[in-house]
């Protein structure tokens, strides 16, 4: 694979999306905007993203009633993609949640667990202020948006945490 590839991982919502941003060797960025906001971010910066890959949570309803809250999701999903200008791929969180934990039955504490042992446990991965580790600043859906790209990182063979011996991540 690509030494240069670059992924942008979503946690998509009704009104506002979480996202993740990994590029071997640089540093990790995630937080959360509003949704019309990312998708003028991504027209705006098409260039700079045309040989990265987007890779967002799909809806899985496993034959549960939906609201209008899925409907809108599903709706940003398809604007994100129609603005990304490469390749984008979409992953249902029970893959993610059997990835990181072994079961579907899994909940999103049990994934952010999973994901401060993946990095050394909640000490190394969070660290302090003045030592803030590869996964300080990391708040709310961001986790779930950093599992989407930690996941997508080691089903395709990449190392999520390469960098993180070298360079210091920064989360956002």
């Amino acid at each position: 694979m690509n030494s240069e590839i670059q992924v942008i991982a979503l946690d998509p919502g009704p009104t506002q999306s979480s996202w993740a941003q990994w590029r071997r060797g640089h540093r990790f960025e995630a937080g959360t905007s509003p949704n019309a906001d990312l998708v003028q971010f991504i027209e705006h910066n098409r260039q700079e993203f045309a040989d990265a890959i987007l890779v967002s949570e799909w809806i899985q309803t496993m034959g549960a009633i939906v609201g209008k809250e899925v409907f809108e999701t599903a709706f940003w999903v398809g604007r994100f993609c129609q603005a990304w200008p490469g390749r984008f791929e979409r992953v249902y969180r029970t893959e993610i949640k059997l990835h990181f934990c072994g079961t579907a039955r899994a909940k999103d504490p049990h994934v952010r667990q999973a994901l401060l042992d993946h990095f050394g446990g909640k000490e190394e991965a969070i660290g302090k202020k003045k030592a803030p580790g590869p996964l300080y600043g990391v708040k709310g859906h961001a986790w779930s948006a950093l599992a989407v790209a930690v996941y997508w990182l080691e089903t395709h063979g990449i190392d999520a945490g390469d960098c993180k011996g070298e360079q210091q991540w920064l989360v956002k």
